[in-house]
């Protein structure tokens, strides 16, 4: 396989000196396509060219039921060219355009395939640098028959060759796909709670990706169900939004022999493109920490009108991160249960910021709340760090289910399988490390056993929510007119528009009155303040008012209490500060236990409570090292030391 995706990349050694390195991805990957679906058409093409001959003399449409009952041809798609790659390049004056007439014979549904990987304008280039022939030549060299090569080993060729591409671009593979081992990962935990219904005779099932990237994730979920139950059927779905792995998508789709609008080329977070649809299977791997602010609008637009009907009805991530979009959306997917129907699964891959990310009542925890609160969410298993091509940060896998079996009704699992990996031999890109199949099994069992270890905890869903209230202090303050605060007062902004005859009034104002007294009670001072100004004739706004007894006063714990209208207590604002209480306990018993024996004078602002929810998950599986003992060290020391000593003394024997 690698050995194929080598031959194929080295062929860009012809592209060097007329093309960029991160050029050559644009002719390699949709050339390879084209060689892919020419080697599939290869077995049935006489057939095919008789039966279209036919129809084309009784003037019949052509139509793929036709070509499956007269020519025994099985794919949903065709080509009526009498070219193949063997042919075109035995008449190379004509190359240019019997190649772009043999593209254009294929059928529509296809077609689109080199459309978006603007296949004629890679051709008009080759042209131009006499490189067509040469590139074609090359091409028609490697057996990507399906005998030779399976569907596969054809998505990992295709991998490997969007990795290399994006290497020589600058560009991140993981953007594209994720390592098969991750998926095979991702669809056993789905398939495990299944596992006598999918063994069970004639199923049809469906799976789908919002990420397709270049379908590994659809085509690992198809061959994983094949080999459990041969007799199962099973329709893919997904939407991708960048064209190059869009048309790669489609390809192994199409020649796999699903709808031909099984893949939809467009965002999934602006447009569902399959909207309407549920699924009994969901998988995805979403974009880690990218932005949605191209999106925003839209995003925006439909959770307020659409609110819960819609997808985004729970709430909105920040900007910065629109992995919980994704999430989102992955949920809206899955289907309700019914009589005759379990209820849809989904894992999804996503980095430590959705676990936390976020306080009280923002967007992400009031999303992780909602999932809570409906039971969705089954367990996050913790990956190992440099298992993706472009980060080596912590990753997560989140399953989630809507029918879930009783003994995990209410409970989440956590399980911590970031040591369950083995070094690769050869890293790539960021990724280091990988999943061997006693890895994969040993995570799965972890999951499946559904029970207490070092490595798997199991928690209620109210273990993850909380309260975050806030806690006020009285506001303290003392006054004077000293000189210093006098400048201080007088320099702030609210004075800027003053006329410079009422800013030398203020001033005399002030100096009049006793810069030795230190009042501690604001009512008495502002008295005295205003009595002196309007002495010295000196008018005010409140707010400037305001800003100039600001200005004149500092904290003092022994001051009395500032109050404001009706004798009610003033908080200090540098003073305030927010507790997280556990769901099930008590705030006003938590602060008279936690706060009250340090702070007796704090209350809870009760109107600023919100409810939070977050999963702190390294902190359930942290292990409390102790230090080694001081003489242990010591030791070690000494006899370090010990040794430099004996090499100074044969130094300088």
């Amino acid at each position: 396989m690698s050995k194929h995706a080598s031959f194929i990349w080295g062929i860009a050694d012809l592209l060097r000196g007329n093309f960029k390195a991160h050029q050559y991805g644009d002719f390699i990957l949709p050339f390879t396509v084209l060689r892919r679906l020419d080697a599939v058409l290869a077995e049935t093409k006489p057939q095919v060219l008789e039966v279209v001959a036919e129809a084309e003399a009784k003037g019949l449409p052509l139509r793929p039921v036709l070509l499956k009952t007269r020519a025994g041809h099985q794919h949903s798609f065709y080509n009526t060219s009498r070219y193949d790659l063997g042919t075109l390049i035995g008449d190379a004056d004509n190359l240019r355009e019997n190649l772009l007439s043999y593209i254009n014979a294929f059928s529509e549904n296809v077609r689109d395939i080199f459309t978006k990987y603007k296949i004629e304008d890679r051709i008009e280039e080759l042209e131009e640098a006499n490189l067509l022939l040469l590139v074609l030549q090359r091409f028609a060299e490697v057996n990507l028959h399906p005998h030779k090569v399976t569907n596969d080993q054809m998505g990992h060729i295709f991998e490997e060759l969007i990795r290399k591409f994006a290497e020589a671009s600058n560009e991140t593979a993981g953007e594209h796909f994720t390592p098969r081992e991750v998926i095979e990962l991702m669809v056993d935990l789905l398939f495990i709670e299944d596992d006598h219904a999918l063994r069970d005779g004639d199923i049809v099932r469906s799976v789908y990706d919002p990420t397709a990237g270049t379908g590994g994730m659809l085509s690992v979920a198809e061959d994983r169900l094949m080999d459990m139950n041969p007799r199962a059927r099973l329709t893919l779905a997904g939407q991708e939004l960048n064209p190059q792995s869009y048309a790669i998508c489609k390809a192994d789709m199409v020649i796999k022999g699903q709808s031909v609008d099984a893949i939809v080329h467009d965002d999934t977070l602006v447009n569902d493109g399959h909207a309407g649809a549920t699924f009994n299977y969901c998988l995805s791997n979403p974009p880690f920490g990218v932005d949605w602010k191209k999106q925003e609008k839209a995003v925006r637009e439909e959770h307020a009108e659409k609110g819960f009907a819609g997808r985004f009805g729970p709430g909105l991530p920040r900007v910065s991160d629109g992995s919980m979009l994704f999430l989102l959306h992955l949920i809206s997917k899955m289907r309700e249960p019914a009589q005759g129907s379990t209820g849809g699964r989904a894992a999804i891959v996503l980095n430590g910021s959705p676990l936390f990310t976020g306080g009280a009542g923002s967007g992400e925890s009031n999303i992780r709340k909602w999932i809570m609160e409906r039971d969705y969410l089954e367990a996050i298993i913790a990956l190992p760090t440099d298992m993706f091509y472009n980060t080596g940060i912590s990753t997560y896998i989140w399953v989630l289910s809507k029918e879930k079996s009783p003994e995990r009704r209410n409970k989440v699992q956590l399980v911590d399988g970031s040591k369950l990996c083995r070094k690769m031999r050869k890293g790539l890109g960021s990724k280091r490390n990988e999943l061997g199949p006693e890895d994969i099994q040993a995570i799965v069992k972890l999951y499946g056993d559904f029970a207490e270890t070092d490595q798997s905890k199991i928690f209620d869903t109210t273990d993850f929510f909380y309260r975050t209230i806030t806690i006020e202090r009285p506001l303290k303050l003392n006054f004077a007119t000293t000189p210093d605060r006098v400048e201080a007062a007088m320099a702030a902004k609210a004075f800027g528009k003053l006329a410079p005859e009422a800013m030398a009034s203020l001033r005399t104002a002030l100096e009049s009155m006793d810069a030795t007294v230190l009042w501690k009670n604001r009512d008495e001072f502002t008295k005295m303040l205003k009595n002196q100004l309007k002495i010295d004739g000196v008018e005010l706004s409140a707010p400037q008012f305001k800003t100039l007894v600001a200005g004149l006063s500092e904290r003092d714990d022994t001051a009395d209490v500032c109050t404001g209208a009706k004798g009610k207590i003033e908080p200090d604002s540098d003073l305030r500060d927010t507790e997280n209480v556990p769901w099930t306990e008590d705030i006003h018993a938590y602060v008279q236990r936690e706060v009250k024996p340090f702070v007796p004078d704090a209350w809870i602002d009760e109107d600023k409570t919100k409810e939070g929810c977050e999963i702190p998950f390294t902190r359930h599986f942290y292990r409390y090292v102790p230090p080694r003992p001081l003489e242990e060290i010591d030791a070690d020391l000494d006899a370090v030391l010990g040794r430099i000593r004996s090499r100074l003394e044969q130094v300088k024997a």
